[in-house]
């Protein structure tokens, strides 16, 4: 690393937490907040501009989704790093954010020496997990032999999985970060793929199979039967 700071953008829709944050990134040696933005649109327009070491992601955005801004942030800057920082506890959403580009992922609660152990990892090239995912993210992200339902692709179970949770279609668009029609699409295929007739029908079939049990902490999902 050089010794020019880590220049880091924080991107969350609550101000509050935003203005905590460049207030405890103003307190760390080597650390420089360069701006804040509070959706999607506006954190892609702002890194153009100020192209800066690494992004505090939020999830939850109040206009677009963190992952895709981060997908996308990462297509168009290959060399910024994404640091999560969210309050979702789940297994969707981190291997979601991972596969999107992110380099690290931490709970939102975590103590300032998290914060700036992920931003210092993840600026210098390190994979960067919170203590209560890092157990997970191995078996997680891991290729399993023994995984169900082979015939499927990784995005098919992921999103038959949150179909066994429960979640209507735009639940689990938002997410993971894609349109519904893409979800639509994905769920005709997994009924094609595993020759069923309906949508309870590959429910059934996914919890006969295991998926869809949630993440312990995580809060159930709202369901949506006309979905």
């Amino acid at each position: 690393m050089s010794d020019s700071p880590i220049r880091v953008v924080v991107v969350d829709d609550h101000p509050v937490f935003r203005l905590g944050m460049s207030a405890l990134l103003d307190t760390l040696t080597g650390i420089e907040c360069v701006g804040e933005a509070a959706d999607a649109t506006d954190a892609l327009a702002l890194v153009a501009r100020v192209r800066p070491d690494v992004v505090l992601m939020d999830l939850h955005l109040g206009r677009g989704s963190g992952i895709e801004a981060t997908r996308l942030l990462r297509r168009d800057h290959p060399a910024i790093r994404v640091l999560v920082v969210t309050m979702l506890n789940d297994d969707a959403s981190l291997v979601a954010a991972l596969r999107a580009g992110a380099r690290g992922y931490v709970l939102k609660g975590a103590s300032a020496a998290d914060v700036e152990r992920g931003i210092r990892g993840v600026a210098c090239g390190d994979l960067i997990l919170g203590a209560p995912l890092a157990d997970r993210a191995g078996a997680l992200l891991g290729a399993r032999s023994d995984a169900p339902f082979p015939q499927l692709t990784d995005r098919e179970r992921e999103i038959l999985g949150l179909l066994a949770r429960g979640l209507a279609n735009p639940l689990i668009a938002h997410r993971l970060g894609l349109s519904a029609k893409t979800v639509r699409n994905n769920v005709s295929a997994i009924l094609v793929k595993l020759h069923l007739g309906s949508r309870a029908e590959a429910i059934a079939a996914a919890r006969d199979h295991g998926l869809g049990a949630p993440s312990t902490g995580e809060a159930p999902p709202v369901t949506d039967r006309h979905a």
